[in-house]
């Protein structure tokens, strides 16, 4: 794909050129929006809503990372929606050990392998049910950054960019973030699978 092409030839109203960058940023779209408003529904809106955004105001765009500038449109859509439920977003169940399974989810690993045993299953369920547990509670800002970092792979300058923050914030961020998580996991020992429930009180 020449995606610099593309951008351009959207630029001039070219909506075939848009829509391909829709085809190959979608599933990545999606995904975050998934993480963050914690269901499909909210999901697909967020999408929808962010690609509409990315079509009025493409001609704005002055270059640099574009899939940086699309992860901003989402996540300030996703906030949009969030501040107009007034409610806190609801995490995944499979954020950071395992994901969601469907058309949207192409490409991704599917939530059971068949060569994983039912208690390893089990066990990690369990993890996914208590990192949500902790996922629910951080703020916002941690939230977000953590999704992008640990559950999307982005490096820090693509999280910074994304989040129109400084680069120092957004290390800062995810350093909370991370405390905040293992120490919450630390405090649920007894929600944790016995193996890790071991290993962590030997810490």
């Amino acid at each position: 794909m020449d995606e610099p092409a593309l951008i351009q030839h959207a630029q001039q109203g070219d909506l075939d050129s848009f829509n391909r960058l829709v085809l190959e940023y979608q599933s990545l779209v999606y995904n975050l929006a998934y993480r963050i408003m914690g269901d499909g529904d909210s999901a697909s809106d967020a999408t929808q809503e962010a690609f509409i955004s990315a079509y009025k105001n493409i001609r704005g765009y002055r270059g640099g990372s574009f899939k940086s500038w699309l992860m901003r449109i989402v996540t300030n859509a996703c906030y949009d929606e969030l501040r107009h439920r007034k409610r806190r977003p609801a995490a995944s169940l499979e954020a950071l050990a395992v994901v969601e399974t469907g058309p949207d989810a192409e490409g991704e690993a599917q939530l059971v392998s068949e060569t994983e045993s039912p208690e390893a299953h089990a066990e990690r369920t369990e993890l996914a049910s208590a990192l949500q547990h902790c996922l629910d509670n951080l703020p916002d800002d941690q939230r977000i950054v953590i999704v992008m970092c640990d559950v999307q792979e982005m490096d820090y300058a693509e999280i910074a960019s994304a989040m129109r923050i400084a680069l120092g914030t957004v290390k800062s961020r995810i350093a909370r973030a991370r405390a905040k998580l293992r120490d919450c996991i630390q405090r649920q020992r007894e929600l944790l699978p016995s193996a890790l429930r071991l290993q962590s009180e030997q810490t």
